[in-house]
């Protein structure tokens, strides 16, 4: 299966866009190899600007620049993006809902070797719990593009939450990502596994695997953490009586945690989180970190099965 990182796409998408939109402009911190915004740098060197390892101004200066009729985006490392510039994008970003889009990479712990420092698991929590910003974390590179594209369009802060590692490609040329709506994509009646990011192929191999053993869910991509579809994400609960949320970030915070906030006040059912559980990651590959942390197709599996088990139990 092709395989592409989201950052890459990012990179991609920035130069097309950039094509299209003079008033488009690239800001970061420091990081234009690593954050794959140097392809734009390459090709339109007067609308790129490297802030140095500065993310506070680099944040007040993409504010500027979009009340200058500017289109900002704004990229680090996400652990830096969301944490070291919080003050800013709370105060010059999401405050006065000024049209500037952070695209942060390296998030989640498949960052890899790098470590905890540079391991971002609090940024969905983060950007989520601010007024005025929408959340976006895309699951591959088509939908990688497309969300840039409508971050571009969108009038408003935006925060789109990108990876390291390469990631297999999902959709094809048919996908149309739109900023709000959730997508189904395996039907099923016994469970539903809302997911994100690297987390969306991993429950479609689940619900492969959970097939064979007669057990068929529903699998759900929820590219928009905020807004959240709401109305979507009810009626699954309602079809399928049992949810499980996966995604490479705090259980505290992210998709489980906004969809546990929905349930709990429109249509209670059981709910099982896979995510990582209160902890920082550590050093170490991808794969050995995501099977550590319990972010597997086997985790989703269990999770499910335990749901499945309460909404059994919820009905003799």
């Amino acid at each position: 299966m092709e395989a592409i990182a989201t950052r890459d796409a990012y990179g991609q998408a920035l130069v097309e866009l950039g094509e299209q939109n003079r008033d488009l402009v690239v800001l970061d911190a420091d990081l234009a190899m690593a954050t794959k915004t140097a392809a734009f740098k390459q090709r339109f060197p007067d609308r790129f600007f490297d802030m140095g390892i500065a993310e506070q101004n680099m944040i007040g200066t993409a504010a500027g620049l979009a009340l200058s009729g500017k289109v900002p985006f704004a990229s680090s490392f996400a652990v830096f993006a969301t944490g070291r510039a919080f003050e800013q994008i709370r105060n010059s970003v999401a405050y006065p809902g000024v049209n500037v889009k952070i695209a942060a990479t390296h998030a989640g712990i498949t960052v890899g070797e790098d470590g905890a420092s540079h391991q971002s698991v609090a940024d969905i929590s983060l950007m989520r719990s601010l007024p005025n910003m929408t959340v976006l974390v895309p699951a591959d590179g088509v939908e990688t593009v497309q969300a840039v594209r409508a971050a571009a369009a969108f009038q408003g802060p935006v925060y789109i939450r990108l990876g390291r590692l390469k990631v297999p490609v999902i959709f094809g040329d048919d996908h149309h990502f739109s900023i709000g709506p959730a997508y189904v994509l395996r039907q099923g009646s016994d469970a539903a596994v809302l997911s994100c990011g690297i987390m969306v192929s991993k429950a479609l191999e689940a619900g492969r695997q959970l097939a064979a053993e007669g057990i068929e869910i529903a699998v759900v991509n929820v590219p928009t953490i905020k807004p959240l579809d709401g109305d979507r994400l009810v009626e699954i609960a309602r079809q399928t009586g049992a949810v499980v949320t996966a995604e490479e970030h705090s259980v505290i915070g992210g998709l489980g945690s906004a969809a546990a906030e929905l349930l709990s006040q429109r249509y209670p059912v059981p709910l099982e989180m896979v995510g990582i559980r209160d902890c920082f990651g550590e050093s170490g590959s991808p794969d050995q970190l995501l099977a550590k942390y319990g972010l597997t197709e086997i985790d989703i599996i269990n999770a499910v099965k335990k749901a499945m088990v309460r909404k059994r139990d919820a009905r003799v």
